[in-house]
């Protein structure tokens, strides 16, 4: 187990004022941008708007964009405004990790410029063998993260649900902090 941290203080501190008052920790965006601002928490994101639909079409591949749901107009400028917002909050990025489907690469191309393929963030929308090992290899990913900056991940609905227990929008983010036995602490949330 990894040792506590200081940074992570405030944003957990507020995490517990927040559900002691009977607000959800992940409703103070407040408290997670102050997070992201103190460096070495993880911004786990759901990919931007995509073109209407659920899941991808069948015979989708991943190694073909044509073949999948992919980010609207709306979905990429939501994702360069997202980058827009973090470089202005003045937020430090540091790995930025994806599911290898084309709307989370997309994501996070127009948002941070730069992304690594990172399986265990891989849909299990349509195979949830995959699901308990992902889930706990994404677990450790967050618990490892040091810094310096945030850890940004960029993923699918179904994996941040299972991970979290929430179902973020397309386009929101939640801030975790890397801390306890499960891995993390959530600190807020953020609609981009």
């Amino acid at each position: 187990m990894r040792p506590w941290r200081p940074r992570h203080a405030a944003a957990a501190l507020l995490a517990v004022a927040a559900t002691a008052l009977g607000v959800p920790a992940h409703a103070s965006a407040d408290a997670a941008w102050a997070a992201l601002k103190a460096g070495g928490h993880v911004l786990i994101v759901r990919h931007a708007q995509t073109v209407p639909g659920v899941g991808d079409p069948p015979q989708f591949r991943r190694d073909d964009c044509a073949t999948q749901r992919n980010l609207s107009e709306a979905g990429r400028e939501q994702s360069r405004s997202m980058g827009r917002r973090l470089r202005e909050a003045g937020v430090a990025i540091g790995p930025v990790l994806s599911s290898a489907w084309c709307r989370c690469v997309d994501t996070a191309e127009l948002a941070f410029g730069r992304v690594e393929r990172y399986a265990p963030l891989d849909s299990f929308f349509g195979d949830r063998s995959r699901e308990a090992a992902q889930t706990a290899a994404l677990r450790e990913r967050i618990r490892s993260h040091r810094g310096p900056g945030t850890l940004v991940l960029v993923t699918h609905q179904v994996n941040i649900t299972a991970l979290t227990g929430e179902g973020p929008a397309m386009g929101e983010a939640l801030v975790l902090a890397p801390a306890g036995p499960a891995g993390f602490v959530p600190v807020g949330r953020i609609p981009f």
